[in-house]
């Protein structure tokens, strides 16, 4: 009997923090790998290497403004002693059809047009006259307004080495490297890879569809008025940023009253769009905690390994937590609770690396780092509770930011980090060095 299914058969036992996680992400299978299109593909991850087909740049090219030269026409050119060269005419980038520079002769050439045949250097229009038979020129004319700029001579000032200028061919990778390994995530700069080697699709891990939804009567939308007793539902909007900072395509559902007949429906007609559902609140013990009597029988209870766990987690805050999977393709769920912090600090904990382990990520966790606690008292921490307190890092410093309290979400818009007090620690000293986790 594995681990998860010995403490399950225990309804008293105090699930570790690492032990939840685990038993989440020996569940969590990664999505199959389909064929997109490239900006479809943004925020996916590679499953195979992509090898370059062709060099880039594929042709020397220019990349300055200015004159396709032979080297020892311009050897020794000053602006007391220009080199005074003929013109025969312009590249422009995508020509296909080159001049040859011959001895004494130049051609006009723009940034990134091909090297014509003839020519070992560019020297830039500044260094020029123009072919204006005046001193130097800080740029070109425009060929439709002075279209014999491409003809008569040209004064150099200075001279050019060999291949001055010039991009070679295959300078920024060659034809049969490895462009992108599999495992990367597709950002705009991979994507402008993967179009300038000629790929217009790759076979990549699609982003998980995660939808986000909140329980209890006493939720508000925001923008609408509050009647007595009632709150704006945040944990909603914060989880779905979340879920889309980590990489998910999510979904916000509106809060969803304390029903269970209302509740059951609501995630049974979501599960046709998810690859992950993440409720927040009643996964505790009050007579109105609704997901539990809900999640008992949603989907389809009968397949063999569907239904939602629900667990009692040695952390602070976050004790109540649920996990399984429901409906017939066995959809993973995570069942947070409600207060703001509680659900956020969850949903790092939890959710996140199972957002990762979907897309196919091997490194799903968000890396910590040592840091020197700056406080004016000691921080306290309830023996055996894995305990994350909000706070503010800087230049390996980290301070608290507000208290404990599980409900304090100004206290959470202040932090970028969660500062980490183990199990076998009640109290934690300034000056102390602490695990930090760093959000964002």
């Amino acid at each position: 009997m594995s681990s998860a299914a010995t403490h399950a058969a225990d309804p008293d036992h105090l699930w570790s923090v690492d032990e939840h996680l685990e038993d989440i992400l020996s569940t969590v299978r990664p999505l199959e790998p389909i064929e997109l299109q490239l900006l479809d593909a943004q925020g996916c991850v590679l499953v195979e290497d992509v090898m370059v087909p062709v060099s880039l740049p594929p042709f020397d090219n220019s990349s300055m403004d200015g004159y396709a030269v032979r080297v020892a026409d311009v050897a020794g050119a000053s602006e007391e002693f220009p080199a005074a060269l003929e013109v025969v005419g312009d590249v422009a980038a995508g020509a296909a059809e080159l001049v040859r520079v011959g001895p004494g002769q130049a051609a006009r050439i723009m940034t990134g047009a091909p090297l014509p045949p003839g020519a070992e250097a560019v020297v830039p229009v500044e260094w020029t006259d123009g072919g204006l038979g005046e001193g130097p020129v800080s740029g070109m004319r425009a060929r439709s307004l002075a279209p014999e700029g491409a003809e008569g001579h040209v004064r150099v000032h200075r001279p050019a080495e060999a291949r001055a200028h010039v991009r070679a061919k295959g300078s920024d990778v060659r034809a049969g490297d490895r462009a992108l390994e599999a495992g990367t995530i597709l950002g705009p700069p991979q994507i402008a890879l993967l179009a300038a080697i000629g790929r217009g699709t790759v076979r990549v891990r699609p982003r998980p569809r995660v939808v986000v939804l909140s329980t209890g009567s006493e939720l508000v939308q925001p923008g609408e008025e509050l009647a007595t007793g009632q709150i704006y539902d945040s944990n909603s909007f914060a989880l779905t940023a979340a879920a889309r900072d980590a990489g998910a395509i999510a979904y916000r559902v509106g809060a969803v009253a304390d029903d269970a007949e209302t509740l059951r429906s609501t995630i049974e007609d979501q599960l046709i769009r998810a690859d992950l559902l993440v409720t927040t609140g009643g996964v505790s013990v009050g007579a109105y905690d609704v997901v539990k009597e809900a999640l008992s029988s949603v989907g389809d209870e009968d397949e063999a390994g569907a239904g939602v766990e629900f667990r009692k987690l040695a952390m602070q805050p976050g004790k109540p937590q649920g996990f399984g999977s429901i409906g017939p393709d066995h959809t993973p769920l995570l069942a947070l609770p409600g207060n703001p912090v509680s659900s956020y600090v969850s949903f790092e904990l939890f959710v996140r690396p199972a957002i990762r382990a979907l897309m196919g990520l091997t490194d799903v966790h968000r890396a910590p780092v040592r840091a020197t606690l700056r406080a004016d008292k000691a921080l306290r921490s309830p023996e055996g509770r894995r305990q994350f307190l909000r706070g503010a890092y800087t230049d390996g410093e980290v301070t608290p930011v507000g208290g404990s309290g599980s409900h304090l979400i100004a206290a959470l818009a202040q932090a970028d980090a969660l500062i980490v007090v183990p199990e076998e620690t009640e109290s934690v000293e300034p000056g102390t060095e602490v695990e930090v986790v760093l959000l964002g």
